[in-house]
């Protein structure tokens, strides 16, 4: 248990990624909500440069998220016992799947009659917390969790040709490693509900045992000039095997890149890598960038810095809080753009306030996007300042 002289040390450089990273997440997330007509980004015979990298910067933001959340993991095992860290990752991670389904999915969704819940990154990590609390439970070493984590992250692509179709298309097959996000064939009905598989459990908690083992650099005393090494070495070690990997299509996405039309379309093929399920060459270019900048960050300290510290500090919070922000905007423009409540439900869609022709351009996107992360900011300091002054037991889950 924590006890209150056991102050928990914040890292800089992390608090610092995450943030951005969360920020750079309400992009996609608005996009969502408000682009007009739901372009697909990726598509090439479509999407146009600018909205293909609204979308692809926003790949960075899932992979460093869980990947920070093994890196906490591992840094609030150091105050706490092997069976008291068991305890609480199993807790949290099934209290972070009961907040996917019934808190983040109705915000999502705009659902308060529980119609859709949609299996997005807090399922994946709190999925991948149970997993990681078992394996503490088994008393699995580091070595262990990393060969677990490695097999997962480097391995998973391999089950594409190994297992059968028919599990593949199963709920199951879904749910651990083949979801494909939320299209037709990812969506699966249970009673009056329909569940949303858009992230498959296991090649996620791959990731979150590897930043467990990442963490282990992190502890107090461990050599500043070491960790900047061993974050550079293996971070650009992934970015080149993203390179040579995705160069000559060998191994790790199931999309090959191939000339286009234009160089610029050939560039977007060769950097539209597959997230559902996340491929080891997503993982690769995601993670390795991430690890570079956890590298060369330790010591920055600026106004921006500081600003992303604020929502970094504070991200499950700023998670939660900003789907239900954009719902209040999305429920004041659809008025105020004269929608009635006779277009509240669209036939033609699993969400509501979404009618034929809603939406707005990309430019519209960027200006909703600023808007909430601004009105974020005021929340997400006082709320990092209460946890900073405060001690209470259920601080740790949120």
């Amino acid at each position: 248990m924590l006890t209150p002289t056991a102050v928990k040390t914040r890292i800089a450089s992390i608090d610092l990624l995450r943030g951005l990273v969360m920020l750079i997440m309400a992009i996609d997330h608005v996009r969502d909500n408000f682009l007009l007509g739901s372009p697909d980004p990726t598509d090439l015979t479509t999407t146009t440069p600018l909205l293909f990298f609204t979308r692809w910067i926003t790949h960075f933001c899932a992979p460093t998220f869980v990947f920070l959340s093994g890196v906490s993991a591992f840094l609030a095992g150091e105050r706490r016992s092997g069976k008291e860290m068991s305890s609480f990752l199993l807790k949290r991670g099934f209290w972070l799947i009961l907040v996917e389904v019934f808190i983040v999915s109705r915000g999502i969704a705009i659902d308060p009659t529980f119609q859709v819940a949609i299996l997005q990154v807090i399922w994946a990590i709190g999925g991948s917390m149970i997993l990681l609390g078992l394996l503490l439970r088994l008393r699995a070493s580091l070595t262990v969790i990393g060969i677990i984590g490695g097999c997962l992250f480097f391995g998973h692509d391999l089950l594409n040709s190994l297992v059968p179709a028919s599990i593949q298309a199963s709920w199951y097959g879904k749910l651990f490693f083949f979801s494909e996000g939320p299209t037709g064939s990812d969506i699966f009905k249970v009673g009056h509900v329909y569940i949303m598989i858009a992230y498959a459990l296991l090649p996620w908690t791959g990731v979150m045992l590897l930043g467990y083992v990442f963490g282990s650099v992190y502890k107090s005393g461990f050599d500043a000039a070491e960790r900047k090494k061993i974050l550079l070495y293996n971070g650009f070690g992934l970015l080149g095997l993203f390179l040579v990997f995705r160069g000559f299509n060998l191994y790790g996405d199931p999309a090959h890149w191939f000339v286009h039309r234009t160089p610029l379309i050939t560039f977007l093929s060769f950097l539209n890598v597959t997230k559902y399920p996340c491929s080891l060459l997503y993982l690769s270019m995601t993670i390795g960038t991430a690890l570079v900048v956890l590298a060369y960050t330790e010591k920055a300290a600026n106004r921006f810095t500081a600003i992303c510290t604020v929502y970094g500090k504070v991200p499950f919070f700023y998670y939660v809080i900003h789907w239900y922000l954009i719902d209040v905007i999305h429920v004041i423009l659809f008025f105020v753009m004269g929608y009635t409540g006779k277009q509240i439900v669209n036939p033609n869609s699993h969400f509501v306030f979404a009618p034929d022709g809603w939406g707005f351009s990309l430019g519209g996107v960027y200006l909703i996007w600023l808007v909430v992360v601004v009105i974020m900011y005021r929340p997400c300091k006082w709320f990092g300042n209460y946890k900073k002054t405060h001690r209470q037991w259920w601080l740790s889950y949120l």
